[in-house]
């Protein structure tokens, strides 16, 4: 069974910083692509960054030099280190796997809320 299971989330205040995991199981994760897609209240899915099986990595300019993708194959794991988290990044944060972001290969997501 294929399967995605975030976690990290939490509140931080605006500043701060949060690393995200995505734990992967049931297929061939060094092999896939992966994403991380946010959706906040009210609004539709957003890309917000994806490494390839090559590691090579692309990132919206909402989070450019802010957020950093990694992957450890060796853990079957995908990252998502954020940096400078602004209070417009609050949202559901999710995992996907494939070339396409919005694969329906996702996990159900763990919550980031940027408050003071």
């Amino acid at each position: 069974e294929v399967q995605l299971v975030e976690s990290g989330g939490g509140l931080v205040q605006p500043g701060g910083s949060l690393r995200l995991s995505c734990a992967a199981s049931g297929f061939t994760f060094r092999r896939s692509d992966m994403n991380w897609v946010r959706q906040a209240p009210g609004k539709g899915p957003e890309w917000v960054s994806t490494i390839d099986s090559g590691g090579r990595t692309l990132s919206a300019n909402s989070v450019k030099g802010r957020f950093i993708i990694s992957r450890d194959n060796a853990k079957n794991t995908l990252y998502l280190q954020m940096n400078r988290l602004e209070p417009e990044d609050t949202a559901l944060y999710y995992c996907t796997a494939g070339p396409n972001w919005g694969s329906p290969i996702r996990g159900q997501g763990t919550q980031v809320t940027v408050s003071s």
